[in-house]
């Protein structure tokens, strides 16, 4: 049975006004095509009502509607996407989907997409709508269960597609509007007999555009409607030379984000028109540094935030980060003009790429601590800044070394959260001018090069880890880099162990340890070294020797609050446990590494975890849960790719699962099992992960040794 209705979309925080014809037509046009595009200019409501709409589509109870998206409702949200190539990548993002694999993003999203049933909202998309009309054909064309809600000043123009021009609110809903916004900005706010009939004009000069009724609701805090309109009626008279009547729409909304930004002070203004350098959300902090100089005090820039919030020229929103600030795309395209006018915008942008490198930086060294997954939270948040931070970076190939600074020192992010993918685009286009050879430089090439190595060989591209590797190891030698070649020597083993090398393996895990400790260095890294040579000796036979390593990890894990790299220990912990016989003991352990897994988005960990606990399962006696885990740890490779590399040794416990619990269940009844068990989402399988068994069959009790993988054992992957 598939599982109830998926998806991302936000929740409603607002009332949604005047829009309940639009609603209603929108869901019959999806009904009957299968890409709908909702167009219409900047400020008129498009992005609210697609994820109205898509909502509605979500939500309702049973019938053709709910089964047309069994597989979820989905919106990528793509107005700061800047960088075609990142295109696909963001989409993979709001899908949910993680790879570890070297193919292209586009064949990963088609292959997710080519058996499900889902609608995936794309909106923003005017930076890069050639490339995603061009995606958005070849996704529909190879998924036929797919149907694509759009929203955009402009069709995507494809065959088939139906276009939903989205008209301005009429008078009612423009009153309706403008008055709950009134009232939400000021409760004491009330609508009088003499206020009605400015309102209603008011309305009508704005010529019901919600974003421009917004600016105008900001401004009844202080001003009478009558005020406001007067006031407004002046700056329609400047524009169009005194000529009255309708005005074009899209002069209707400059006019109105002009008039607001006429009755800003000047501080206020310089600030709306440097915060537009920000892509997507951005803290105080970042604002303060990036914003603030001796025409702008830093400890104003709090009181001039808070005015441009109750202007409704900034959103305010609470993330697991702390609260943000975000600027609406048409807003930061007039401030971006305004910083563009005054000569200003190279300054601004080099003054944001500084900002984000040092917060990379300090993430980097906190990422050794307890603070690891807020760190895993923060750069999450600010990725579509880093991105335009690597842009300003590699942008001008004189200054590439801080591109190769900035993509080597987001290891952590690439490696520990699940975003191969993007770190190896960021990390070759920094590396492929050379720029930045001077010799004081060559520290970040050559972290960008291990990095760059350590990435290829997660993604199982031997060849390049090999080259990026040796080229690192290499360029460490001649100009006496110790720390680079512990890096590249340690990365080289680690291409051993999943290539099943195992002698090579411990021989260079080995010597980077020592390495490191002769430089001094501890971290991360160091750690999960000293785990990959505890897993080549415990692939080799050699568990005695694999516990002390990964029981030393442990302790330092615990002692600095480190949790990523402690996943991987527990891993060898609890393989040796049950490789000992010592089921419950490998339970416990296996469920935090899921645990941890899971938070970090670790797929690589996390599928290894399971498959580990499947065969724990089985051990204990119970063979239908254990073909249920095996069955739904088999949709995660998809994003690993070929299984662990061909690895005998790290697919040994999957293949004896399935050898153990086929023998208890039967062909045919193993086959059903873990058929249920591939219809769980991540979420649901974590979830019954933890839990544990249920039954007495699986009471976690001491059972006898099962026939862990042994020295030199090697094993087919085919199923």
């Amino acid at each position: 049975m598939r599982q109830e209705t998926r998806g991302n979309l936000p929740s409603e925080l607002g009332g949604f006004i005047g829009r309940g014809a639009e609603l209603d037509a929108l869901g019959r046009l999806l009904g009957s095509s299968r890409l709908v595009t909702v167009t219409g200019v900047g400020g008129v409501g498009k992005s609210r009502l697609v994820v109205a709409a898509a909502r509605a589509a979500a939500e309702q109870d049973g019938g053709a509607p709910q089964e047309r998206y069994c597989d979820g409702v989905w919106l990528a949200e793509l107005a700061a996407v800047r960088d075609p190539a990142l295109l696909e990548i963001a989409l993979s993002e709001a899908l949910g989907l993680t790879d570890h694999t070297t193919r292209p993003p586009r064949t990963v999203l088609a292959e997710h997409l080519a058996g499900r049933r889902l609608l995936l909202v794309l909106d923003g998309f005017e930076q890069v709508v050639d490339e995603t009309a061009e995606l958005v054909r070849e996704l529909l064309r190879r998924s036929p269960g797919l149907r694509v809600l759009a929203a955009g000043r402009r069709p995507l123009a494809l065959d088939g597609e139906l276009a939903f021009p989205l008209a301005p609110l009429d008078a009612e809903g423009s009153l309706a509007l403008i008055t709950a916004r009134a009232s939400a900005a000021d409760p004491a706010f009330r609508v009088t007999v003499a206020d009605r009939a400015a309102l209603v004009e008011l309305c009508a000069r704005l010529d019901g555009i919600p974003l421009a009724l917004e600016l105008a609701a900001a401004r009844l805090r202080a001003l009478s409607p009558a005020q406001v309109l007067a006031r407004l009626e002046d700056r329609f008279a400047l524009l169009t030379g005194g000529v009255r009547g309708v005005l074009p729409r899209h002069r209707t909304l400059r006019t109105a984000i002009g008039w607001s930004h006429e009755l800003c002070t000047p501080a206020e203004r310089l600030l709306w028109a440097r915060l537009s350098v920000f892509a997507g959300q951005f803290d105080l902090d970042a604002a303060e540094y990036v914003c603030a100089g001796p025409d702008l005090p830093v400890d104003s820039v709090l009181d001039l935030v808070g005015e441009l919030l109750a202007q409704s020229l900034l959103v305010r929103e609470e993330c697991p980060t702390g609260i943000r600030y975000r600027m609406l795309e048409t807003v930061r395209a007039y401030g971006a003009g305004w910083l563009e006018s005054t000569g200003d915008t190279g300054r601004l942008r080099r003054r944001h790429r500084d900002w984000y490198m040092g917060l990379a930086t300090w993430c980097e060294t906190d990422w050794f601590s307890p603070r690891q997954e807020v760190v895993a939270a923060l750069v999450e948040a600010e990725l579509p800044n880093l991105r335009l931070a690597l842009e300003c970076c590699l942008d001008e190939p004189e200054e590439a070394h801080l591109g190769q600074y900035l993509a080597g020192t987001l290891w952590f992010y690439w490696a520990g959260c699940g975003r191969l993918t993007e770190g190896r685009h960021w990390l070759d286009r920094s590396l492929e001018g050379r720029g930045g050879t001077a010799e004081a430089y060559e520290p970040s090439r050559l972290k960008a090069l291990w990095v760059l190595g350590y990435v290829c060989a997660l993604q199982g591209d031997a060849v390049a880890a090999t080259s990026a590797l040796y080229e690192c190891r290499d360029g460490a030698a001649r100009s006496g880099n110790a720390l680079a070649a512990a890096y590249a020597v340690h990365r080289l083993g680690c291409l051993a162990l999943v290539s099943d090398d195992m002698e090579r393996a411990g021989e260079l895990l080995g010597s980077a340890l020592e390495r490191y400790r002769d430089v001094g260095e501890l971290n991360s890294n160091v750690l999960m070294c000293q785990v990959e040579l505890g897993m080549a000796l415990a692939f080799q036979g050699e568990p005695a020797g694999a516990l002390s390593l990964c029981e030393e990890v442990r302790e330092i894990c615990e002692e600095r609050g480190e949790r990523w790299t402690k996943a991987y220990a527990l891993y060898v912990l609890a393989y040796a446990a049950l490789d000992a016989g010592a089921t419950r003991e490998a339970r416990r352990l296996l469920t935090e590494c899921v645990e941890i897994n899971h938070a970090f988005h670790d797929l690589v960990g996390l599928v290894l975890a399971l498959e580990l606990l499947a065969l724990v399962t089985v051990a204990e006696g119970d063979a239908a849960e254990a073909a249920v885990l095996q069955g739904a740890a088999e949709p995660l490779w998809e994003g690993v790719g070929l299984r662990l590399f061909g690895s005998g040794y790290f697919n040994a416990p999957r293949l004896m699962c399935q050898e153990r619990a086929g023998e208890v269940l039967g062909a045919e009844r193993y086959a059903a099992y873990a058929a249920d068990g591939r219809e769980l989402s991540r979420e649901a399988l974590v979830g019954r992960a933890l839990d544990g068994p249920a039954g007495e069959a699986g009471s976690g009790r001491e059972s006898g040794k099962p026939a862990a993988p042994r020295r030199g054992r090697r094993v087919s992957t085919s199923l």
